[in-house]
């Protein structure tokens, strides 16, 4: 099959265009068309002779995520379902922060790590999201934002699936948006969030650059965090802190931890103390998450009350903590929830 149009970096354009025999600076009108003027086809790209926007027609697809459903929230938040070209489906968050908007995007189609409260293991991985793919789904937010004069400010990669599991896909990503012709979304404003590849945090660690990283951590323990994450009986808690103290002294930038609160089950004080005693001195930020409903799973949420109290016992720690403030609760917010609906009425 044919590239996708969004599959280039800005130095495999320049490769490509001399390779054609064309001009090098030809890249640099290229991601001009892509990512500032946003054109959807070839025959839009007036400044490329003819000859030349027939060769690309040849050669590569635009990439059509089809929309399927829109769903917009009360407080901003909108989720779109996209259709990809082979018939699957995926899920693209708009979420509106006092500091601007972010996107959130997703790097698979499905997921295979079956974190027993998310719902985007539904069903199993099917495939990995090419880099055009997840690129295509922050132009189309923008181009949606273009109607209100908006722009993405920011992009978390947490949305279905494991992004270190697509490591080579999603890192060719972020250099695409990132790149100063592309959409030109600083590095500091993208966040990539693990269930704890261990191999590919030191790969990330060593990256060189200033992206942040966050980790689904979600229990303080071994057992508990093989019960709720099965990725943790294959790489264990042990292990993923090692990873994390690498990325830590590697890097020089503070690490986010996850925890999504489950009632009765990882919400507890005795867990909020085990938490702490682990991460106690890490430069870290833990991030407290009411889980979501999935009505696949029968989770119940954290009261309000226990939530600040598990709160009250990480600050006693010194550990900066933090409630994520709940978007789109009026909608399938939630990650793979939209997709997992879509598929039982298909």
């Amino acid at each position: 099959m044919k590239p996708f149009v969004y599959d280039y970096t800005h130095e495999q354009w320049k490769q490509w265009m001399s390779s054609h025999k064309q001009a090098e600076w030809r890249a640099n009108q290229m991601m001009d068309w892509l990512y500032v003027k946003r054109v959807q086809s070839f025959d839009e790209m007036s400044n490329l002779p003819k000859t030349l926007r027939a060769e690309l027609s040849e050669a590569f697809h635009f990439l059509p995520l089809d929309v399927i459903t829109t769903q917009q929230s009360k407080d901003g938040t909108v989720k779109f379902l996209f259709g990809l070209h082979d018939g699957h489906a995926i899920e693209t968050v708009i979420m509106r922060h006092q500091y601007g908007i972010s996107v959130c995007v997703t790097t698979q189609v499905g997921c295979r790590i079956g974190c027993t409260f998310c719902a985007s293991t539904l069903g199993g991985l099917k495939r990995n999201l090419t880099s055009g793919e997840i690129v295509a789904q922050v132009l189309k937010a923008q181009r949606f934002l273009d109607e209100t004069d908006e722009r993405v400010k920011s992009v978390v990669v947490m949305g279905s699936g494991e992004p270190f599991e697509n490591y080579d896909e999603t890192i060719r990503f972020i250099r695409i948006i990132n790149d100063s012709r592309g959409l030109n979304i600083g590095q500091r404003h993208i966040t990539v969030s693990t269930s704890g590849v261990v191999d590919n945090i030191y790969r990330f660690a060593d990256e060189d650059w200033q992206v942040g990283l966050a980790i689904s951590l979600h229990a303080p323990n071994q057992e508990l965090r093989s019960n709720l994450m099965p990725i943790n009986r294959r790489f264990p808690l042990a292990q993923l802190l090692d990873a994390c103290w690498y990325y830590l002294e590697r890097t020089g930038r503070r690490l986010t931890f996850e925890y999504a609160l489950i009632g009765g089950k990882n919400d507890q004080l005795e867990h909020a103390h085990e938490l702490g005693k682990l991460l106690q001195g890490m430069n870290c930020l833990v991030n407290l998450i009411p889980v979501n409903y999935v009505p696949e799973r029968d989770y119940t949420r954290t009261s309000r009350n226990k939530i600040f109290d598990f709160k009250r016992v990480l600050d006693s720690y010194k550990i900066s903590t933090t409630i994520r403030r709940e978007q789109g609760h009026d909608i399938d917010a939630a990650c793979g929830q939209l997709r997992a609906k879509h598929s039982q009425l298909s």
